[in-house]
């Protein structure tokens, strides 16, 4: 009896650190590649500080870093408002399909496996249609469900290639108007609406398009990529925020890398 309940206690312990494993991992991500991240560190050297002051039992630091994280938890509500909210949704739009939990389980692969989505493809099109200046709104699903999305436009379920993306976003197109929206190496929908940001900081110069591209990577986990119609810029957005590039090859391997 004695020898099953330690054999109980020692799975329960794995199903324990695994899930707490999880649970980090999917908190990291949230944060990685914005401001929030460096926050993060800090609470957690803190939180490290203080078991080190509790462990060597230092009272006055360990009453003020101990006093410090239980106010400290009101804030980071506030502070971490937006990643909450999208850890929520993330949680909430979980798809437990077979392919689902292979895209949530995606960690166990080495970070170089990439995406089947055709990025290659995705870029050339909006390489093309830079140059000459067509206006293009295109969004990628990762774990948040978009059916939100998906379902005010038009339903597609066609294989990503360079010349169907052109064709759709060409100005005389009936399909032109709104996003396509892209879930693994489909195009799902095309003329979908985007939930629109009202973040005052984004300048002028900036359209809708930027606007309802930086609104939906603001509610989901989405990326996105818009092609300015007034000047051929293409613009990458993902947290709400514009991503910086060098190069069109810059940019393949940063999208690669958020949607491995």
């Amino acid at each position: 009896m004695e020898i099953f309940d330690f054999v109980e206690l020692k799975i329960v312990d794995i199903i324990d650190i695994f899930l707490v494993a999880f649970l980090f991992y999917y908190l990291y991500k949230l944060v990685k590649g914005t401001v929030a991240i460096n926050i993060f560190i800090g609470i957690v050297i803190i939180y490290v500080i203080y078991l080190l002051t509790e462990a060597l039992n230092m009272r006055i630091l360990s009453n003020i870093f101990g006093k410090f994280i239980g106010a400290g938890f009101f804030a980071l509500i506030v502070v971490f408002q937006q990643e909450i909210r999208k850890f929520l949704l993330m949680v909430g739009s979980t798809n437990f399909s077979k392919r689902g939990i292979m895209k949530h389980l995606s960690f166990l692969k080495h970070d170089g496996m990439g995406t089947d989505t055709n990025v290659d493809a995705i870029i050339s099109a909006c390489e093309k249609m830079s140059a000459k200046h067509t206006g293009a709104l295109i969004v990628i699903e990762r774990n948040n469900s978009l059916d939100f999305v998906k379902h005010s436009g038009d339903h597609m379920n066609i294989e990503i290639n360079q010349p169907i993306i052109e064709s759709i976003f060409y100005k005389n197109s009936t399909l032109h108007d709104g996003a396509a929206i892209i879930e693994g190496n489909r195009i799902v929908a095309t003329r979908a609406i985007l939930p629109v940001s009202n973040e005052r900081n984004i300048p002028l110069r900036f359209g809708l398009r930027h606007r309802a591209a930086i609104g939906v990577t603001e509610k989901t986990d989405a990326v996105a990529l818009v092609v300015s119609e007034e000047n051929g810029q293409i613009s990458y957005m993902k947290n709400g925020e514009f991503v910086l590039y060098n190069d069109l090859e810059d940019l393949k391997k940063i999208i690669n890398q958020d949607l491995s």
